[in-house]
């Protein structure tokens, strides 16, 4: 578990899911925000299209996003001339974690967005307190519970996820590898031993990670 190669995995899987949950928990407040706040054309596709994550098979975002992002995709055909390579990069990981785990910080945020009193920013307001001390006074604090499961749900799913990542990774040893591929690698090769102590390094970081969700869940209740 020690092993340069495996050591760089863990250095993607972790550093690239933390990344990604931090993206995903600011955006998705954003979204939960306007989803719940505001009545606009387009609303319900783009709350339907925040589920999409959760319906398709990760393979097939895999292959989707590399057909997007790939020197001769739709985007990437354009961006590759500006010297941004994203498919078979660990930005490519990052973009494919992103889309996988932001439905997780919006639809924990979004219910309880929906249930606050507005009486009280209302109250806020009344007593002097601009928008910004009003949000950080008044709203955050109701939040964060929530925003933190979210965040650490999103995490969590970023370190698991596999089929997604494969495609658009290139898994390229020490440059965009993650750690459950080389758990199936070391399969292939009947590295029993090797497969087992890699994944119980991630098996302990599930653990972590579905005590410190049940323990938020708990604060928030």
């Amino acid at each position: 578990i020690t092993a340069p190669r495996v050591m760089h995995s863990y250095k993607i899987s972790f550093g690239i899911s933390l990344l990604a949950a931090l993206i995903n928990t600011f955006f998705g407040l954003i979204l939960a925000w306007v989803l719940a706040r505001y009545n606009f054309f387009g609303k319900r596709i783009i709350d339907a299209l925040v589920d999409l994550p959760f319906a398709l098979p990760t393979a097939v975002a895999g292959i989707a996003l590399t057909a997007l992002y790939a020197p001769q995709g739709w985007i990437g055909q354009y961006l590759a001339p500006l010297g941004i390579k994203i498919a078979f990069t660990p930005l490519g990981i990052l973009i494919a974690l992103v889309f996988v785990g932001l439905p997780f910080v919006v639809r924990t945020v979004e219910p309880i967005l929906q249930d606050m009193e507005r009486e009280l920013e209302e109250a806020a307001a009344s007593l002097g307190a601009n928008r910004l001390q009003t949000f950080v006074q008044i709203i955050l604090p109701s939040i964060l519970p929530a925003l933190l499961t979210g965040f650490a749900m999103s995490f969590a799913r970023g370190l698991g996820e596999y089929g997604s990542v494969i495609f658009i990774a290139g898994n390229i040893p020490k440059v965009s590898e993650i750690v459950p591929l080389l758990i199936v690698i070391k399969l292939e090769q009947y590295d029993y031993a090797g497969a087992t102590a890699i994944a119980l390094v991630m098996l302990v970081a599930s653990f972590i990670l579905l005590f410190i969700i049940n323990w938020l869940q708990k604060w928030a209740a």
